[in-house]
């Protein structure tokens, strides 16, 4: 099985990359086996942000043939019920800016019939394998991070989200439309809150992170 990690950054997957000492290849922000015989898999870095994460999909998977692709990254959590640190498998995302406002109101791009916001995983880690299990959750993607109280509450109130990310509605959307199997898997380095650095855990956040990654590539 042929397997592709998607991220958004090089730090949130270097500890997997050198445990399966990969290489550089002459792809731009692509890390392959050295060996064929020491990993199923490759690591392509997109760089953070929707756009920059559709744009490196769509240019290489039609050239390569995976059986899986899987996003791997930190996230954002309005969940306090999710410790910091904890692997969630994402199952439901969102583009929660799609749309327009019309004064102090959200017009959704469905609402407004030019498109859709929501998107979903083709597959699931349960597909591939029933020794590896995660709590699912459902997240939002967007272009700014929440850091602002009143924002918050506005978009808890209107989507209900448990995770946010930068890239993970734009990585499922690609996904489906180059009709490749995919999951997305996020670890929580911080809670959604007023900004502020010192309650973020993103060390823990990314080695938890890497360490399901290896266990689940060796149920691969």
């Amino acid at each position: 099985m042929r397997i592709l990690i998607v991220a958004a950054t090089l730090p949130e997957v270097m500890p997997l990359i050198e445990t399966l000492s990969l290489q550089k290849s002459d792809e731009e922000n692509l890390y392959t086996p050295r060996h064929a015989s020491v990993a199923n898999c490759s690591v392509l870095i997109t760089g953070a942000g929707m756009v920059p994460t559709a744009f490196a999909i769509a240019r290489h998977l039609p050239h390569n043939v995976y059986h899986l692709v899987i996003n791997l990254g930190i996230a954002g959590s309005f969940d306090r019920n999710i410790p910091l640190g904890d692997v969630v498998e994402i199952t439901e995302d969102t583009l929660s800016e799609l749309g327009a406002e019309d004064d102090t109101r959200f017009i959704s791009i469905e609402r407004l019939e030019l498109g859709a916001s929501i998107f979903r995983p083709s597959s699931s880690i349960s597909y591939f394998t029933k020794k590896v299990k995660l709590t699912q959750a459902r997240a939002i993607t967007v272009n700014t991070v929440h850091g602002n109280e009143v924002s918050i509450a506005q978009i808890v109130e209107r989507l209900k989200p448990q995770l946010e990310s930068m890239e993970g509605a734009a990585f499922f959307y690609a996904c489906r439309e180059l009709k490749v199997p995919c999951i997305q898997i996020r670890a929580v380095s911080n809670y959604v809150e007023k900004r502020n650095r010192d309650n973020w855990q993103i060390g823990l956040a990314v080695k938890n992170l890497n360490n399901f990654a290896l266990d689940l590539l060796k149920e691969l």
